[in-house]
């Protein structure tokens, strides 16, 4: 049975093996003892605290598979972006260069670097071993945490915003950062994108430029990956947007890859969710709901069949799945299509 949980400290060692195999790019993983065991420690407190708004808390969960007891993925949720270390992004916008007398408009666009999100609740850190890219495990792990925060709206802001892996090769480079190196740098983008991951931003407000760029004075390889995302991110991309979510211009600094947004209670996983009280029994259904129980520090998400009572107040799951997520009968569960 495959389920979600809180990540724990004796998960150290998958959570390091996921970092080494998700590559260049996923800046929320990096590989470094000290800040993967900050971060699993700051997730454990996290889970066990009880804030009235959304602060410093980091959520990390894994995907583990009960029968062999393997962590077989990772995803996780920032309550609140850049409140200790500044949040950059470039946003992409226009100006308007004309002349009336001579008949000239020229419309240009720029990036101009920016914190406007600032304070926003951050879906990250997804990722998923290759052979449980099956069975809608993928959608799985980026869903459920729709629901915990539906549940627990109190923890979160409004806005949550997700960063897209950019365009980068093999060798982790990226045409859009090898244009800023050249320029303005003297760092590959592993690197660059390395000490962004350990917390090292300084370098970012010393050397980037800070007035806007003129996108038409970039390489024409950088020009094309703007708002463009990594082969293997289309998947997750297109997930978030049947989810609601849009590009509104952001993009990252490093590999230019966009920054979707949406907001919480407009999410159609949120919007279409469903509380209800659990009876345990015989399912006459084959259809999979992505169900999780209504608790923080034993959170506990599964994707299986349920059913559903005329009344649409109760869930009806068999004892196995009960059992996978801690609950009794007459708990809450919140229940949400797969």
């Amino acid at each position: 049975m495959i389920i979600v949980r809180p990540i724990r400290s004796s998960d150290y060692e998958v959570l390091h093996q996921i970092a080494v195999e998700s590559g260049h790019g996923f800046t929320s993983l990096p590989v470094n003892e000290e800040l993967l065991t900050n971060r699993i420690n700051r997730a454990t407190r996290s889970f066990h605290s009880t804030p009235l708004c959304a602060g410093d808390e980091g959520y990390l969960f894994v995907m583990e598979n009960t029968e062999t007891g393997e962590v077989v993925g990772t995803s996780g949720i920032e309550a609140a972006v850049g409140l200790n270390d500044a949040f950059y992004h470039y946003h992409l916008g226009k100006v308007v260069h004309s002349s009336r007398e001579l008949n000239i408009y020229n419309n240009i666009d720029i990036l101009s670097l920016n914190n406007d999100y600032t304070g926003a609740t951050e879906i990250c850190t997804l990722f998923l071993k290759a052979p449980y890219r099956v069975n809608n495990n993928g959608r799985f792990l980026s869903k459920f945490r729709f629901l915990f925060m539906a549940e627990h709206t109190e923890r979160f802001n409004n806005t949550v915003i997700a960063e897209m892996r950019g365009v980068s090769d093999a060798n982790g480079r990226s045409p859009f950062w090898q244009w800023l190196e050249e320029h303005f740098f003297s760092m590959d983008f592993p690197t660059a994108d390395y000490l962004s991951g350990i917390g090292n931003k300084a370098f970012i407000a010393e050397l980037m430029p800070k007035y806007p760029i003129y996108v038409s004075l970039l390489s024409k390889d950088a020009q094309a990956v703007i708002g463009k995302v990594h082969d293997k991110t289309v998947p997750a991309l297109r997930l978030l947007q049947s989810e609601g979510f849009v590009n509104r211009g952001y993009v990252d600094i490093f590999d230019a890859g966009p920054t979707v947004e949406a907001e919480l209670e407009s999410i159609k996983t949120v919007r279409n969710s469903k509380r209800l009280k659990v009876k345990i029994g015989p399912v006459e259904n084959t259809k999979k709901y992505i169900i999780c129980n209504t608790q923080v520090a034993e959170f506990r998400a599964i994707q299986m069949p349920i059913s559903i009572d005329e009344s649409q107040e109760y869930a009806v799951i068999d004892s196995q799945t009960a059992e996978a997520l801690l609950v009794n009968e007459g708990d809450w569960v919140r229940v949400s299509q797969s």
